[in-house]
């Protein structure tokens, strides 16, 4: 999900549940709520016919095509099935009033099928180009969208935008490893693996393996260099949002400490922001 399920802020707003994405929060402009929200539903609804409930592979991908076979037809302005209805009808609207680009949410679309065909394949990804194209495809849209909405084109700051998504996703990677693996998703990079001597096909045995923190330590300051890559965007988004931005930013580091602070050892134990984060997280979104 992965492109709204990155460790974002500890922003008091409301959220789905297990969900660290803040959707069309108060620090966002009201006439832009609704879009964002279109988007996010989305791409959680395609993201959770990807992920969610016991459906085998084959139904999740049929799904996901009858799913965009609906957004080619709202793309169009035409009439799409019952089964999204509610989805489309406020994308269709946020198309109409503010012309979102239709590659995002193509590209968007296309990680989800990856997902699902990688999982089933119980294939993980050879080195961290793979994992970037995949990432350009599962997060970097969802900036691109919301840039679009706040009128932001320049390359500069679509390219911020992109490293800050890539780094939100890599992030959200390492904090879920435990979790990925145990469904089978593998999102550690093959040759990182063999260059910290671990086997990337026996997943099951790479929480006991002793150079697994260092090999995690690694992809964390991957992560953590690319989020500095796209900080300057906090200083081109305007208004509150820039706000949100600097605490999304901040979030997303955040997480990489706690990971950090636990060992480098997220295969065992899952971090996570606290209550008692929010303090020196407002206080470094104020020093950006």
């Amino acid at each position: 999900m992965r492109p709204v399920k990155a460790p974002a802020s500890a922003l008091p707003d409301a959220r789905v549940p297990e969900e660290n994405f803040p959707v069309a929060s108060w620090l966002c402009p009201a006439r832009l709520r609704p879009p964002i929200a279109a988007i996010y539903w989305f791409a959680r609804t395609a993201d959770d016919l990807a992920d969610e409930g016991t459906a085998p592979a084959a139904q999740r991908l049929a799904d996901l095509d009858a799913y965009q076979a609906d957004l080619a037809a709202c793309l169009r302005g035409g009439t799409v099935s019952a089964r999204w209805r509610p989805v489309f009808e406020r994308l269709a609207s946020a198309v109409r009033q503010f012309a979102l680009p239709q590659a995002p949410l193509a590209a968007l679309l296309s990680a989800f099928r990856q997902d699902v065909v990688k999982t089933a394949e119980g294939a993980g990804y050879a080195d961290r180009a793979e994992l970037l194209d995949y990432c350009s495809r599962s997060a970097n849209p969802v900036g691109r969208l919301l840039l679009h909405l706040y009128g932001l084109t320049e390359p500069r700051a679509l390219a911020c935008s992109d490293n800050i998504c890539t780094a939100l996703q890599l992030t959200n990677f390492w904090q879920d490893l435990a979790v990925d693996v145990a469904r089978g998703r593998l999102y550690l990079p093959e040759r990182d693996c063999r260059e910290h001597g671990i086997d990337p096909w026996q997943p099951q045995r790479w929480a006991s393996e002793p150079t697994a923190p260092r090999l995690v330590a690694s992809l964390v300051q991957w992560a953590r260099q690319t989020m500095e890559q796209g900080a300057p965007l906090v200083h081109m988004v305007p208004g509150r949002a820039g706000w949100e931005l600097r605490l999304v930013v901040q979030g997303g580091l955040r997480v990489l400490d706690r990971i950090e602070a636990g060992g480098f050892d997220p295969l065992r134990v899952r971090p996570r922001l606290r209550r008692r984060d929010f303090a020196p997280l407002l206080w470094r979104a104020l020093q950006m």
